[in-house]
């Protein structure tokens, strides 16, 4: 800033204090602006923006890569629960389900095998064996019997003793050996836990092969309406690509997002009047249902996401439209209400007004309750008709027991 424009700034102060100082000397009456106090309805609102949603929303996504074979809705349709919406082309999954059947099966045939001691035909020949080992016992045992009277008698040397025992110990393990072959110790622990786990990976496969086959045919899971469609067909998606939206949308609800600063003033059950500028002059009412837990960017804004339950009887708003939403946080019919400009505040919080008593200001303590954006509810101090500064036509301080005149 030149030197020369302070100084025009300087004598422009020094002359508006000589001019108060002249008024002040001659008894005139500072100019102020002024409203009175009167009993009228007042909101106190948080306007932001959002957007529509269903409540009961579903949408079905491609479970696979292949073409849609077949449409039998439109946009717009009016559906019933079970109905058929789309059909996709099921080849590849009934290749994929057929394959993983047969594994399945392999695999079922192996754990049955671990379970029994192997297959249906080595169960039978090691069963056969069993009855011959066991015949084998019992005939090295009568013999091991009779070998030892023999010795005891002085018929038999200790030779023909000692193979009469080795003979019942074979046949002791062998038996041993085929009864564990029979209660399935024919596979080790790991042989047994890989197996098992071939079963386990098998019975996901074909699980998933026949959920695939499940979902190409998408039907409607509850009444409603056919509000998204991209696709056409014969067209070629690919997993998770969007097939079909259905949702109920008479009931629907906002998603709006309120800023930090705001979030407090939130509670459930409050109203919410929805407008959208495709459709002007029309206001639909909600009501909140869920208040914000978190905060998070939207954009430049941290904002907190509440959400409001809106009837939408005649089917106007439509799912993802952006809307503008007013959330009602107080409302009072009957409030005494006065600018907002009237009222004051000391250093201590305490709030006041300088009400127009004559031609003097006197100052008046307030109770203050719901505010709108530019006018407060005065809950104590002020009666209808009361008449308040609002401040000086040229911007002066207003005081306690200043005389003013009202344009």
């Amino acid at each position: 800033m030149t030197k020369k424009n302070l100084t025009i700034i300087g004598s422009a102060v020094v002359a508006v204090v000589l001019l108060l100082t002249i008024i002040s000397a001659r008894g005139d009456k500072m100019s102020v602006r002024s409203d009175v106090a009167r009993h009228e309805a007042i909101i106190n609102a948080i306007a932001t923006n959002g957007k529509i949603e269903p409540e009961e929303d579903f949408q079905a996504h491609a479970p696979m890569a292949t073409t849609v074979k077949k449409i039998y809705v439109h946009e717009g349709d009016i559906v019933k629960k079970g109905q058929l919406l789309v059909r996709l082309d099921d080849a590849d999954a009934r290749a994929t389900a057929a394959k993983a059947l047969a594994q399945l099966r392999a695999a079922e045939a192996d754990l049955n095998s671990v379970g029994t001691g192997g297959t249906h035909e080595e169960v039978l020949n090691n069963q056969s064996a069993m009855v011959k080992a066991r015949a084998e016992l019992e005939s090295a045992q009568r013999n091991l019997d009779a070998m030892r009277r023999l010795k005891d008698s002085g018929a038999a040397s200790d030779a023909e003793l000692q193979d009469a025992e080795n003979r019942l110990k074979q046949a002791q393990s062998n038996a041993q050996v085929l009864e564990q072959k029979l209660k399935g110790g024919r596979y080790s622990r790991p042989e047994v836990v890989r197996v098992q786990a071939q079963a386990a990976e098998a019975r996901a496969t074909y699980q998933a092969a026949q959920d695939l086959l499940k979902n190409a045919n998408i039907t409607a899971p509850r009444d409603g309406m056919v509000y998204a469609l991209p696709v056409r067909e014969s067209a070629y998606v690919t997993q998770g690509d969007l097939v079909v939206g259905v949702a109920d949308l008479k009931h629907i609800q906002v998603r709006a997002f309120v800023d930090e600063p705001d979030i407090g003033r939130l509670a459930k059950g409050q109203s919410v009047d929805v407008t959208w500028d495709a459709i002007p002059g029309r206001t639909w009412r909600g009501t909140v249902t869920r208040v914000p837990t978190t905060v998070s960017l939207h954009g430049s804004r941290t904002v907190g996401e509440v959400l409001a339950s809106v009837d939408n009887d005649d089917l106007k708003l439509l799912p993802n439209v952006n809307i503008n939403a007013t959330v009602i946080t107080a409302q009072h019919s009957n409030a005494l209400t006065v600018p907002r400009e009237a009222v004051r505040q000391d250093k201590n919080g305490s709030r006041y007004v300088l009400r127009i008593d004559g031609d003097e200001l006197k100052r008046v303590p307030v109770d203050t309750a719901v505010s709108s954006m530019t006018r407060i509810e005065v809950t104590k101090g002020l009666q209808q008709g009361d008449r308040v500064a609002l401040g000086s036509v040229f911007g002066h301080d207003l005081k306690d027991g200043m005389r003013v005149k009202t344009d």
